[in-house]
């Protein structure tokens, strides 16, 4: 049996697709991969958190992004869409294309049982090579439950674990307050488990 090698394209040929594409795909080592669909609960706890943290970004030189916006790891190649993404001071774009930013300050993925592996392993490693990644957050959609890693002076990463809806996170980088009664606001895992 004779196995067809898959074409390698160019991070250029990827962006020239992905631009006029009507579904959204992530790039790495030459190839391009698909992306599902979000589920209603993964999309009402990313629009808590944009309103939680959005709210609170406002007279600061920061930003917040859902997940329409690219983010560009240098030296991995990797062109991924994490579902938030804070950005302070001025966005550096990979292109003129301003639809892929080289500097995120905070990176928030919602975890799904599809990408969970995947966002909590080889895209957290990804993630880590950015040097204006300050802080990361794994939230789960099926429960209560934020993992917070945070970047320290030697570039070795912290976590911090919350499960309760009273707890709040402070995010020093951005000076914002994360209450996760805001996160998981009007969340039903019961509707959850029958997605």
């Amino acid at each position: 049996m004779i196995t067809q090698k898959t074409k390698k394209i160019s991070p250029e040929e990827y962006l020239e697709m992905e631009r006029k594409a009507q579904f959204k795909s992530e790039f790495y080592n030459g190839e391009m991969f698909a992306l599902a669909g979000a589920s209603f609960i993964h999309n009402k706890i990313s629009s808590n958190i944009h309103i939680a943290i959005g709210g609170q970004l406002k007279n600061k030189n920061c930003g917040i992004y859902q997940s329409d916006l690219k983010v560009k790891e240098q030296t991995s190649g990797l062109f991924t869409y994490p579902d938030l993404v804070v950005i302070c001071g001025e966005p550096e774009f990979y292109d003129t294309g301003k639809d892929a930013v080289l500097n995120p300050t905070v990176i928030l993925e919602i975890l799904s049982p599809t990408t969970e592996n995947y966002d909590r392993g080889f895209k957290f490693e990804l993630y880590r090579k950015l040097k204006s990644l300050k802080d990361f957050f794994l939230v789960s959609q099926e429960k209560v439950f934020i993992e917070h890693y945070s970047k320290n002076n030697d570039n070795s990463w912290t976590l911090n674990e919350y499960n309760n809806k009273d707890q709040s996170i402070i995010i020093k980088i951005i000076d914002c307050n994360l209450k996760l009664e805001d996160v998981y606001y009007k969340v039903n895992f019961e509707e959850s488990k029958k997605e």
